[in-house]
């Protein structure tokens, strides 16, 4: 089974499943997803949730981490996470591209984009990942 199968499975019941986050790349050092934008992802003024978008910037970060682990690493945990909004959405798809700035040894420092379908730029974000060993 495939990395971003096996990340399918693993978040399937968990918060990236439940939002219905799809997986189009992940590999070392990047990954890709998008999500189709429904009633649940929306706040109740009719724009697409901050909540929304910051899970999927996070969900892209982590799953880069994992794909983007040093020998040894088991895990991973967030550390600290930052986003700046720039426009939202009402409907349509979300997209979501993540890159590895940092790979160190103890730490990953992840910078993600979240755009709108038409390519405007909704968020921009920024995490810290802490890798975890045995």
């Amino acid at each position: 089974m495939g990395l971003r199968r096996q990340l399918d499975a693993a978040g399937r019941d968990r918060l990236p499943g439940h939002l219905s986050i799809v997986w189009e790349e992940v590999r070392n050092g990047f990954a890709r997803a998008h999500i189709d934008l429904e009633t649940k992802h929306f706040a109740p003024n009719g724009f697409v949730h901050a909540g929304t978008v910051v899970t999927l910037a996070d969900s892209a970060c982590g799953y880069g981490c994992l794909a983007s682990r040093p020998d040894g690493a088991a895990n991973f945990t967030t550390l600290e996470l930052k986003s700046n909004f720039m426009g939202s959405a009402k409907g349509g798809r979300i997209i979501c591209e993540a890159r590895l700035t940092h790979g160190g040894r103890t730490t990953q420092v992840w910078d993600a984009e979240v755009k709108r379908e038409d390519g405007k730029t909704m968020a921009l974000f920024r995490c810290t990942q802490l890798l975890i060993y045995p």
